[in-house]
């Protein structure tokens, strides 16, 4: 639904449901921007942001971790991991849609 959302925001989506799958999108697909659940199965959101990272850009790969784990020690991990923003879930589409904006400006 969230991915849904953002592609009627007017931004060009492709959605994987887990890290390995992801891989294969970005084999096809660059993109600008990844929102990643920081529990995904068979890869952490943490492995797939290094992996992403590594990839050839022409620009930096901005990331947006989306949630359920808010502790401070969390949010540090994931700034430590190369996350512009770390959001709690359930995450608001207003502020998902001005993060989105800023980091694509």
């Amino acid at each position: 639904m969230l991915g849904e959302a953002i592609g009627a925001l007017g931004h060009e989506i492709r959605i994987a449901y887990d890290g390995p799958a992801a891989l294969k999108v970005v084999e096809l697909f660059t993109p600008d921007l990844a929102i990643l659940d920081l529990g995904l199965p068979a890869m952490d959101g943490y492995e797939l942001a290094d992996k992403l990272k590594c990839t050839k850009r022409v620009r930096p790969l901005r990331l947006i971790a989306v949630t359920g784990y808010g502790q401070p020690a969390d949010r540090k991990r994931s700034q430590e991991s190369g996350f512009d923003f770390h959001l709690v879930k359930p995450v608001g589409m207003r502020r998902l849609a001005f993060l989105i904006d800023d980091l694509l400006s």
